[in-house]
């Protein structure tokens, strides 16, 4: 399991890849990935290398989303596998991120 961020935009997004299984062991690399970046406006989170999420990974991403302003946050999920997909889809994750 890694994370890594990195900025984009001007420093205005953030881009979290995440690969491996997304589970509790991420939680704390997952918020430091968010949590040491300032003046960002959009958060990009790329699933593209998860091969697994599960109810805690989505609880990081509320945090996430309460940290980047809530309903006035712009967050999205890029790059879902199948199985990604459907998680996401089955909690309802579409009416609070973009899920591409």
């Amino acid at each position: 399991m890694s994370v890594r961020a990195s900025l984009a935009g001007n420093g205005q997004e953030l881009v979290i890849q995440v690969d491996g299984r997304f589970d509790f062991s991420a939680h704390q690399e997952f918020r430091d990935a968010y949590e040491s970046a300032s003046q960002v406006r959009k958060y990009i989170v790329d699933l593209g290398g998860a091969t697994y999420l599960d109810s805690s990974a989505l609880g990081m991403l509320l945090l996430l989303r309460d940290h980047a302003g809530g309903d006035h946050s712009e967050i999205s999920s890029t790059n879902c596998n199948d199985d990604v997909r459907k998680i996401l889809a089955i909690s309802n994750f579409e009416q609070l991120f973009t899920i591409q």
